[in-house]
C-alpha cells in the first residue's frame, strides 16, 4: 500500500487535543468566502470546526477565534474532511502576541473537561 494513502496516525499528532465546551467558535476566510463554525477539539498544532461547507485538502484558512481569552488569529490549512461535517485545519502561522491567549483558552477548556468528567 503506498504509505501517502494511508489515514493520519494519531501517534503523529504532536501535541495533544482537548474538546471544546459549547460556545467556543471562530471566524474563518477560506477561498473567499466567509463563515462562523464551532470548534469540536483544539491543540497548539492546530483545530477541527464544525461545517456542512467543505473546502478542499491543502486550502488556506484564516481564522479569528471568538472567545473570552481575547483575540487570537491564526493562518491554517485543511488538513482533512470529515464527511459528517467539519474540517481538520492545522495551524500554519499565529502572531506571537497571541500564542499566550491560545495557551489560556486550551487551559480553560482543559480545566471545563476535567470538572465535566468528575461530575
Amino acid at each position: 500500500m503506498n504509505p501517502f494513502l494511508r489515514k493520519p496516525s494519531f501517534s503523529r499528532r504532536r501535541t495533544s487535543r482537548v474538546d471544546t465546551v459549547e460556545g467556543v467558535s471562530v471566524y474563518w476566510r477560506c477561498n473567499s468566502r466567509e463563515d462562523v463554525s464551532s470548534v469540536g477539539d483544539l491543540s497548539f498544532g492546530g483545530l477541527f470546526i464544525k461545517t456542512r461547507t467543505p473546502r478542499s485538502v491543502g486550502a488556506p484558512v484564516e481564522i479569528d477565534f471568538l472567545v473570552e481569552e481575547g483575540q487570537i488569529r491564526a493562518e491554517a490549512v485543511v488538513r482533512h474532511l470529515e464527511p459528517a461535517g467539519g474540517l481538520g485545519l492545522k495551524f500554519t502561522a499565529m502572531p506571537d502576541a497571541d500564542r499566550p491567549r491560545l495557551a489560556m483558552l486550551i487551559t480553560r477548556l482543559r480545566h471545563c473537561s476535567r470538572s465535566a468528567a468528575a461530575t
